[in-house]
């Protein structure tokens, strides 16, 4: 039996709190180790771990800077402490680090994979794809760097090995270990059932049902789907779904012949340029909730929906979102249109006090979930929007949508440099920041733009 000193028992305790997701019990265990046995690496980088978590930044690397002054060689700090400095921007700083790392271990998957998502970040995809390369022939199991890797293949419409690498993702022991049925990997579904998971966010599962068609064709005679509950009315329009729940609702454990995550039905789908699954609409609205949001909304001129936030959690939506109402402001100046907000949790009460400059008709108190946001977007001409559920909304509907997309870390989805998608086609424009990043040219664009639409229109 091995024996471990108090400050030995303090660390593994704590590491057991963190699992059990006891966050502040973790600290208090790591901070009474370090206190026992000073410059104890492992306990100061979970410690900045913890703080990192907490947004405490600073304090954050304060802590993996001292663990790697205590323990020169410790990986974990290295790897925590880059990704501190990549998501602060200080890029030269992270590269150096990770460099630095791999010049005295290089034979680390991990810290290669890590130095790929930074390059990649930068856009120097070549690079990034290289170091993702190099952690795979040192472990070929390595599923964070194939994962990491499929956002650039996608991103680059190398989709065969984009969709493969990006079943690498997680092993969804929720679900495997709820459904008595086998996971589908491109089995006959002739005449067969399947369930698929919800996975992801709101616009995630707007974008991947569209794959239920495709489902369909392949002969599946009855096709479940499990999404968020703010969705499920607006499910039940999809053509060749038959049964809808929540992820709240008691969902059986067998029924089916088979489960599937939705991000896995591209790979399992084949799809390729060739054969994307496009019959738009797949999405559709209440003709009873349109009827009531066309006697809400103005009935001369242009309606544009407006969305500049997005979820405050997801990892880039300090970049992805618009900040402030007022960057928004010069739309205003375009003569005849009727602005529409559809913004619903973050930014839902600046729109009640929008800039002198953009009157704005604020709906979010009265959206209660995306079949009614549906209904709006059915009565307008035009939605605006960042990356949000919104837009693939508006795309999955066949209604009019301006993307408007960062420089910085867009999603694959968007490809690179096109003004449109394939994903989306004819209905779907994409404005997208220039290198130097901000919104205002962006803005500048869309008004244009809007003016240029709104004269046409008159014509």
């Amino acid at each position: 039996m091995t024996n471990h000193s108090p400050a030995e028992e303090l660390f593994f305790e704590g590491n057991q709190c963190m699992q059990s997701g006891d966050l502040h019990g973790a600290e208090q265990c790591f901070r009474q180790a370090i206190a026992m046995q000073p410059g104890f690496g492992e306990a100061l980088a979970n410690l900045g771990h913890l703080r990192s978590k907490a947004g405490d930044t600073q304090a954050a690397e304060s802590f993996y800077r001292q663990a790697l002054a205590a323990r020169p060689a410790l990986e974990e700090a290295y790897l925590m402490l880059g990704v501190l400095l990549m998501n602060q921007k200080r890029f030269s700083e992270s590269e150096q680090l990770y460099r630095y790392y791999l010049q005295h271990n290089p034979q680390s998957p991990a810290a290669w994979s890590n130095l790929g998502v930074l390059l990649a970040c930068l856009k120097r995809e070549t690079e990034a794809e290289q170091c993702y390369r190099t952690a795979l022939s040192m472990d070929n199991n390595f599923k964070k760097a194939s994962f990491n890797l499929s956002y650039i293949l996608l991103r680059q419409e190398r989709w065969e090995e984009g969709w493969r690498c990006l079943e690498d993702r997680w092993p969804y022991p929720v679900l495997a270990g709820h459904f008595t049925c086998p996971r589908w990997c491109g089995e006959v579904l002739q005449d067969k059932s399947i369930i698929i998971g919800f996975e992801m966010g709101h616009g995630d599962m707007i974008f991947y049902c569209r794959y239920i068609s495709e489902l369909k064709k392949r002969g599946a005679s009855r096709i479940s789907l499990i999404c968020h509950p703010g969705l499920t009315q607006l499910f039940k329009t999809l053509s060749g779904v038959d049964e809808v729940f929540s992820f709240n609702d008691v969902v059986p454990a067998s029924g089916w012949d088979y489960w599937t995550p939705p991000m896995s039905l591209p790979h399992y789908c084949q799809t390729s340029a060739g054969n994307f699954p496009t019959p738009i609409p797949y999405l559709h609205a209440e003709a009873a909730k349109i009827a009531y949001w066309k006697n809400v909304l103005p009935n001369d001129g242009l309606r544009v929906g407006l969305v500049w936030k997005g979820l405050a959690l997801f990892e880039n939506d300090a970049d992805r979102s618009i900040q402030s109402l007022k960057v928004l402001e010069p739309l205003g100046a375009v003569a005849g249109v009727h602005f529409i907000s559809l913004q619903k949790g973050q930014g839902e009460d600046e729109a009640l006090n929008p800039p002198a400059g953009l009157a704005l008709q604020a709906l979010g108190a009265q959206l209660n979930d995306f079949a009614d946001t549906a209904a709006v977007i059915r009565c307008l001409d035009l939605v605006i929007s960042v990356d949000t559920a919104v837009a693939h909304l508006a795309g999955a509907m066949g209604v009019p949508c301006w993307l408007l997309l960062p420089d910085y870390r867009p999603d694959w989805r968007w490809l690179t440099e096109r003004t449109d998608t394939p994903w989306y086609p004819q209905q779907m424009r994409l404005f997208r920041q220039s290198t130097e990043g901000g919104w205002a040219s962006v803005i500048d664009m869309v008004s244009a733009a809007l003016e240029e639409w709104q004269v046409s229109k008159q014509l």
